[in-house]
């Protein structure tokens, strides 16, 4: 005699784990999906930020912080790029640890010297009226530093002092060549 109730039971539990396997491997595939999307916009990104037009932005900031050149600043298409990496990252479209990896040294270089020895961040909000100008790029920075801390472990090396790390890396930025595009 044929057991139908033990044969629907087990169809039922049959069902029921293809059912979860399958939803598994859909949060698996979507998962990996996400990485490789954000690993390949962080690589656009890093295209963009080594583009010609982009080189001589950072030359031109780059230049004028370390001078303290701050009234002459109106070229500000480095602060947007990073204010745009950092509403990404902020909304989760970008990896936090793969821009750290493409832009960490930047980024806090570039934050420290808009906001020492004058905090240019601050004048503008008040000049425009606009509490929350540059406020991703400001999340940003405070996420690579928090990051920078979890990377170091229980034991990190000599602490640097960000002056001198900025001043290091915005003299590297004004020594930049602008890249010619290569013919084909």
């Amino acid at each position: 005699m044929v057991d139908w109730f033990s044969i629907a039971i087990w169809s039922l539990l049959g069902t029921w784990i293809l059912v979860v396997g399958t939803l598994v491997l859909l949060y698996w595939q979507t998962r990996q999906a996400q990485h490789l999307n954000s690993a390949n916009a962080v690589m656009n990104l890093r295209e963009r930020f080594d583009a010609p037009r982009m080189r001589a932005a950072r030359r031109h900031l780059a230049d004028h912080l370390l001078r303290h050149a701050h009234e002459d600043l109106a070229n500000v298409e480095v602060v947007n790029f990073f204010e745009l990496v950092g509403t990404l990252t902020h909304r989760r479209v970008l990896d936090a640890d793969l821009v750290w990896e493409a832009f960490g040294s930047w980024i806090e270089a570039y934050y420290w010297a808009i906001r020492n020895p004058a905090d240019l961040v601050g004048q503008l909000r008040s000049k425009l009226s606009d509490p929350w100008l540059y406020h991703e790029f400001e999340w940003l920075h405070q996420r690579l530093l928090d990051l920078d801390k979890s990377h170091a472990g229980p034991h990190p090396g000599p602490s640097l002092d960000p002056g001198e790390t900025a001043r290091q890396i915005l003299s590297a930025e004004v020594s930049l060549e602008s890249i010619q595009p290569q013919e084909q």
